[in-house]
């Protein structure tokens, strides 16, 4: 859950119109905690609620007081939750013919935008982009700045070689050999890292903080309502007050990168 590269990013010979311009992250929770990890991400990431809209209400977005929003919360009434990444371009319509010539199947179109899932089921969704381009700063040593997408080991070379595609992005193998980045270019606000899974499961995805230092993060966000789960070398899973999970990475919470001694 915590593997990292480095390096610089690319447009991977992509035309601007089918570049991803801004990423956004989504914060999946059961409706029955939505209010409760509303009020936890939005204390560790410094960020205000929106106004709630959606049929349900069931959409907000998490407004930084400087810089554009990289992160929304959805409550959802079935299964346990989770992540998703949101990808802006300027085309959404070409961007979605090419994730489908890629391997993405179509779950639900808008009017817009399109709900899609990855070769391996993993959802994600093609939005358009409105200028978005200012990265929300570092929070008190932390930074929300990355979806892990964790998948089962059958599907994990044809993920990692269609999210390389369909993003564009530098890619490269991370820290530990089952995990992959990709690393968006310079000003986006979120990495994608895929995660090989030991044993078989549905594709899901989580979120990971790079922290200047995983045990002050880790105090601070227990103060907020976190629960340990697990401690590994180089990051550390929690649970957050609506039972999601997530993890604390020892990266640079400016540069996404593993401090050198960690190479």
């Amino acid at each position: 859950m915590g593997g990292n590269g480095s390096g610089d990013g690319g447009w991977g010979g992509i035309a601007a119109g089918g570049a991803v311009r801004w990423t956004y992250v989504f914060v999946d929770r059961p409706v029955a905690g939505f209010e409760r990890a509303c009020a936890f991400w939005t204390a560790v990431t410094a960020t205000e609620l929106s106004e709630p809209r959606g049929e349900q209400g069931e959409f907000v977005t998490l407004l930084p007081e400087t810089g554009d929003a990289c992160v929304k919360a959805q409550g959802v009434v079935s299964g346990d939750g989770g992540a998703h990444p949101d990808l802006a371009v300027e085309d959404v319509p070409a961007f979605v013919d090419r994730a489908v010539r890629l391997g993405a199947g179509v779950v639900a179109p808008h009017d817009g935008w399109a709900v899609l899932r990855s070769p391996a089921g993993q959802l994600f969704c093609a939005v358009p982009w409105h200028g978005e381009s200012v990265r929300p700063p570092v929070v008190e040593g932390s930074r929300l700045d990355q979806v892990c997408l964790d998948v089962a080991p059958d599907r994990f070379e044809g993920e990692v070689a269609f999210w390389a595609a369909l993003s564009g992005w530098e890619s490269h193998p991370g820290s530990l050999p089952e995990f992959h980045v990709l690393r968006p270019p310079a000003g986006l606000p979120l990495r994608i890292l895929l995660h090989r899974l030991d044993t078989p499961r549905p594709a899901s995805a989580h979120l990971d903080l790079a922290c200047a230092d995983i045990d002050t993060t880790r105090a601070h966000h227990e103060a907020l309502g976190a629960t340990f789960v697990a401690r590994h070398p180089h990051w550390t899973v929690m649970r957050d007050p609506a039972g999601g999970t997530y993890c604390l990475t020892g990266r640079s919470p400016e540069t996404g990168g593993l401090p050198p001694s960690a190479g």
